[in-house]
C-alpha cells in the first residue's frame, strides 16, 4: 500500500466505473480508490456496492449529484490545493459522458488544479464497433430530451449525415423508435440497438425502426439502451 501511495501524486482523478460487467475495472482504477482520501460518487450505495466487491474501505464518500454538484466541486478541489487524492466516479461509465463530472473539470481548469482522466467503461465504443457501421465519421449526442425540445431534437438527428450514437431509456425506447419511423429521414435509415450492453442479458436489434418496432417486445425494454444510426444512404 504504502509504494502504492508514493505512485499517484495528490490530485484529482476521475475514473470509470463498469457499465455492467464488475470485472471491468483496470487496476490502476482500484489501485487509486484503494489510496483515496477522498471518494467522490453519484451514489453511495452504488459505488459503496463497487467498492465492496474489491475490498475497498473508503477513508470518506462524497455524494456529488446533478443538484449539489457546483458546491461539491469547489469543495473537492480545495481538498485537492490541501493535498489530497481525491477521486470521482460515476454510478456507471465515464464521468462527464450523459453523467455529472464536467462541472468538476471545469472547476478544476479554473483554480488550476491538477486533474487526469481515466480510460475505461463507457457504452458508446462498444455499441459502434458491433454495429459494424463504418465509424470514420460519428457524433455522440447523448440522451434525448424527455419532452420539451424532443421533437426538435430528432428533427436534428434526421438531418445530421454520419453515424450517430445516441442513449434512451428502458420507458421511452418506444416512443423514440416510433418517432424515427414517422420521420421521412429516419424511417428509412438502418439502426442497432442494444441494451444491457456487457450484462449477462445484453441483446441488439439490427434494421430499420420499423423493423426493430416489430422484432422487440414489451419485455425487452429494460436496461439501457444505445442506438447507433447508420449514415444516411448516397
Amino acid at each position: 500500500m504504502k509504494n502504492e501511495e508514493k505512485q499517484y501524486d495528490p490530485g484529482l482523478y476521475l475514473i470509470p466505473t463498469p457499465i455492467g460487467n464488475l470485472e471491468d475495472m483496470t487496476i490502476r482504477a482500484l489501485r487509486l480508490l484503494s489510496v483515496a482520501e477522498i471518494i467522490a460518487c453519484e451514489d453511495t450505495r452504488v459505488t459503496g456496492q463497487l467498492l465492496k466487491q474489491y475490498s475497498i474501505t473508503p477513508q470518506k464518500l462524497y455524494s456529488c449529484r446533478e443538484h449539489n454538484e457546483k458546491s461539491v466541486s469547489e469543495y473537492l478541489c480545495t481538498e485537492v490545493l490541501s493535498g489530497k487524492r481525491v477521486c470521482y466516479v460515476s454510478d456507471a461509465g465515464t464521468p462527464g459522458i450523459s453523467d455529472p463530472g464536467m462541472i468538476l473539470i471545469q472547476t478544476a481548469i479554473n483554480l488550476n488544479i491538477p486533474y487526469h482522466v481515466l480510460p475505461g467503461a463507457t457504452a458508446i465504443i462498444p455499441a459502434l464497433i458491433q454495429s459494424g457501421f463504418a465509424n470514420d465519421d460519428w457524433c455522440f449526442m447523448g440522451f434525448p430530451p424527455h419532452k420539451k425540445g424532443r421533437e426538435s431534437f430528432i428533427q436534428s438527428v434526421s438531418q445530421r449525415h454520419t453515424v450517430i450514437v445516441l442513449y434512451e431509456s428502458p420507458y421511452r425506447i418506444m416512443d423514440l423508435l416510433e418517432a424515427f419511423q414517422q420521420n421521412d429521414f429516419l424511417k428509412k435509415r438502418r439502426l442497432y440497438v442494444v441494451r444491457e450492453i456487457t450484462k449477462k442479458f445484453e441483446q441488439s436489434f439490427r434494421g430499420t425502426p420499423q423493423e426493430i418496432l416489430q422484432n422487440m417486445s414489451d419485455h425487452q425494454t429494460k436496461g439501457e439502451f444505445v442506438l447507433v444510426i447508420d449514415k444516411e444512404n448516397e
